[in-house]
Order: structure tokens, then C-alpha cells, then sequence
């Protein structure tokens, strides 16, 4: 599936054209264009190959998965890596999606899976229309600017669950241990996952700020700025995230091992209490006579009294947590 766009001297003039015409529409040096594909096959980036002179380096990284966030330099494009994220799963994992951009002077061309919401790109280009007389960088500026925000919203997400995770620490005195660190691994994985995919997008922007597009000029660049510094401000909150949810994580342990000792102070003067009576009378000997002695009666109520006393104390070492 491929979506087509395109502007002449900053206002927006054709739509879901064929791409046989890219080269035909750029030709003319006031009009630029976005390619849209999603999951495309390689003959169609064939096509774009042809249609843009994109290098054959590019177009070979553009159908491997899995690259690297980056930014590319070629002679006469760049290819940008992004991922853009979809928040956390029901099961606490955190959905992301590689996007890829070939960038010419007169083009931008996208490539990424279904999942990805390019609606939501179109949106922001058209309610910020007054700037599109900035060309192609105007395009890179909503790609990337859609993206951090996506990531924003999702640090505000995890900041938001592990505040109710350290208020769940103390909740009742029975912060329930291992949900409690199933929840904590989960959310700290996501942050590294952001870490990984997320954060080096900042170094690309910084690349496009410092002169590897020169095509951006000052009239856009403080909205580039901008999104250098939602991302900074996003690979800050990572690393404290990070140390909020490994401080979760001791707090968690020290409370059990705090527990624990309880427990053994209980356990130990109980055991002690217990222990006086049968040194005494295990010292004197003291074997009295009792109902059913030396009968197979006598036996079993004596089993069964074991039992019982064993269960119930199971039972309420089990209802105090104790085991």
C-alpha cells in the first residue's frame, strides 16, 4: 500500500498520485513530495530508487528489520531509522514500530509496518500548514515530531505506574512480593527497550541541527530544537525512571528480609516457650499414663492429635505470611 502527496510553493496540490510521477512533479524546483509505503515489497523500492537516485545501500538497509536507530549520510539523501511507540501492552510490554525515511532534497519517502498511525503524521502537517513552505524539512520535522510525543506520552505512562507500584509497597503492610518485582522487571525492560530505540533519535536531530541537512534553514530549525529537547528531556527521564524502579526493587527486598526476621523472632520464641517444658520433662522422665495407653486406640487419637495440631498451626503461619 502507498500513500502519495504533494506541495507546490508551500500549498498542498496533488494526492494519491501514482509514484511513476515522482520524478515528473520534482522536477519542478518548487514542488516537493512524501511517499508513504506500508510494509512495501522490494520491487517498490525499486521503483523509488529509480524515481529519487536513492543509493542502493539505503534501499538494502530499508528492507532489513531490525536497524538500528541512526541517521544515514549519502551524496544526495539521508536514511533515517525511527521507532515509534505504542505504549505498553496489556501485559506490561512495550510495542514499538521501526519507521524508515529516505530524505532528498525534494522527497520524503516512509516505510513501515501496519501498525503504524501515519494519520496521525498527516494531521500534524496539515494543522501546521503555515510552515510548509520549508519543504521536505518540514515533512522530517512531523515525522519525528510524532514520534516524541508518542515516546513522551509513554514515559508519563510508566512514571504514572511505577508511582502506583511504590504506593503498592506499602499497602495493608503486604506489598504482595512478586507481583510487585514481576511488575517492577516488566516496566524497567520497557525503559531499556525506550533506551535502546527511543533515545538515540536525539543524536540524529542533533545530526540534522549541526549541518548533515543543509537543506534545513533557520525558519524551521527551532522547531527541530524543539523536539532535541522533548527528547532529551525523555533519555533524563529514562535514566530516572530507571533508578526509581531499581529503588522499587531494593525497597521491596529489604522489606521482605524484614519480614523475614520478624518472622524468626516469632518463630524462635514460640519454639523457646515450647522447648522449656520439654527439657524439663524430658530431664525428669516424666512419662505420665493417659487414656488408650499401650491400646491401638491410644495410637491413633495420638496420631491424630499431631496431625491436627500441625494444621492448625500451618494455618496460622500461613494466614500471618509466615511461610
Amino acid at each position: 500500500m502507498v500513500v502519495t502527496r504533494a506541495w507546490r510553493n508551500g500549498t498542498a496540490a496533488e494526492r494519491d498520485f501514482p509514484v511513476e510521477r515522482v520524478s515528473d512533479l520534482i522536477g519542478a524546483d518548487d514542488t516537493f513530495v512524501w511517499v508513504d509505503y506500508t510494509d512495501p515489497r522490494a520491487a517498490d523500492l525499486e521503483q523509488v530508487e529509480e524515481e529519487l537516485g536513492i543509493h542502493a545501500l539505503a534501499v538494502e538497509d530499508a528492507v532489513e528489520r531490525g536497524q538500528r536507530p541512526k541517521l544515514d549520510r549519502y551524496r544526495d539523501s539521508l536514511f533515517l531509522v525511527v521507532y515509534d511507540v505504542d505504549g505498553l501492552d496489556a501485559d506490561g510490554e512495550l510495542v514499538t514500530h521501526e519507521v524508515k525515511a529516505f530524505v532528498t532534497r525534494q522527497a520524503l519517502v516512509t516505510i513501515h509496518g501496519a501498525d503504524v498511525d501515519t494519520a496521525a503524521i498527516g494531521r500534524r502537517l496539515d494543522a501546521n500548514a503555515d510552515i510548509a513552505d520549508h519543504g521536505v524539512p518540514w515533512l522530517v520535522w512531523g515525522l519525528l515530531d510524532a514520534v516524541t510525543d508518542h515516546a513522551t506520552g509513554t514515559v508519563e505512562d510508566i512514571e504514572r505506574r511505577i508511582d502506583e507500584l511504590e504506593d503498592d509497597l506499602f499497602e495493608h503492610g503486604d506489598p504482595r512480593e512478586q507481583q510487585i518485582q514481576r511488575r517492577s522487571f516488566r516496566l524497567r525492560k520497557a525503559l531499556g527497550v525506550l533506551r535502546r530505540q527511543v533515545v538515540p533519535t536525539r543524536d540524529s536531530v542533533a545530526s540534522l541541527l549541526h549541518g548533515d541537512a543543509e537543506t534545513i534553514s533557520d525558519g524551521i530549525r527551532p522547531y527541530f530544537r524543539d523536539v532535541e529537547d522533548h527528547l532529551q528531556s525523555i533519555a533524563d527521564s529514562v535514566d530516572q525512571l530507571r533508578d526509581a524502579v531499581s529503588s522499587v526493587l531494593d525497597t521491596n527486598l529489604n522489606l521482605a528480609s524484614n519480614r523475614q526476621n520478624t518472622v524468626m523472632k516469632k518463630v524462635t520464641s514460640w519454639a523457646a516457650i515450647i522447648a522449656i517444658p520439654t527439657a524439663i520433662t524430658g530431664f525428669f522422665g516424666q512419662n505420665v499414663t493417659f487414656p488408650g495407653e499401650g491400646q491401638w486406640g491410644g495410637l491413633f487419637a495420638s496420631l491424630a492429635l499431631i496431625v491436627a495440631s500441625s494444621l492448625v498451626l500451618y494455618r496460622v503461619f500461613k494466614a500471618k505470611d509466615w511461610l
